[in-house]
């Protein structure tokens, strides 16, 4: 048997030793929950570069919005352009178109023989010409029909001739002057026709 004193140090012993474990064992654990600083750094840097790459992904798709945005913007101010172009060209046809009945007039008055040489048959051939002039800066343009071959998209035929020394569905005579303005035809001319 030990003495009281004996198991004292014993336990004492025992206990010292139990400490050093205990701190050797957290020292240990200390270590493991800390990393090495190279380590930590390489931790980092892939934060960083998982990181980087989400703000690329978030630039390119932020830059193809802006894309997107800008070329429907250009597409909108092209189709906008268009219309307002359309438009005026069909107000201004449409305002020609209802002057040429006057033109019809002026060009009536100016085949009269006898007025011819008179100070009113100056005076209405000068207003005409300026009419005239003025539709032409404005894209008016006379359809050319006498001799020409026949066609629909520019002629309406309202009587067929024989003529033999002429073609078949060439223009014989014109009725009424045709136009177009700006390319569109706004009336056809009124012709007659050689038929063989």
């Amino acid at each position: 048997m030990t003495s009281p004193e004996e198991n004292k140090n014993t336990v004492a012993k025992e206990t010292e030793v139990n400490e050093n474990v205990t701190d050797t064992t957290a020292d240990n654990t200390d270590n493991d929950a800390k990393e090495s600083p190279a380590e930590q750094a390489t931790d980092d840097l892939e934060a960083i570069k998982k990181e980087l790459e989400a703000q690329k992904a978030l630039l390119q798709e932020s830059e193809e919005h802006y894309k997107r945005l800008q070329a429907d913007f250009m597409n909108f101010r092209r189709r906008n352009e268009k219309e307002r172009e359309d438009l005026s060209s069909v107000i201004l046809q449409g305002l020609i178109k209802d002057l040429l009945p006057i033109i019809d007039n002026f060009e009536r008055a100016l085949a009269v023989e006898e007025a011819k040489g008179s100070p009113l048959h100056d005076g209405i051939s000068m207003v005409y010409n300026q009419l005239i002039t003025s539709l032409q800066k404005n894209g008016l343009e006379e359809i050319k029909a006498v001799g020409e071959k026949f066609d629909p998209n520019f002629h309406q035929a309202v009587m067929r001739v024989e003529d033999p020394e002429k073609e078949d569905n060439t223009v014989e005579e014109v009725l009424q002057k045709g136009y177009m303005v700006q390319g569109r035809v706004i009336r056809p001319s009124m012709v007659k026709v050689v038929a063989n």
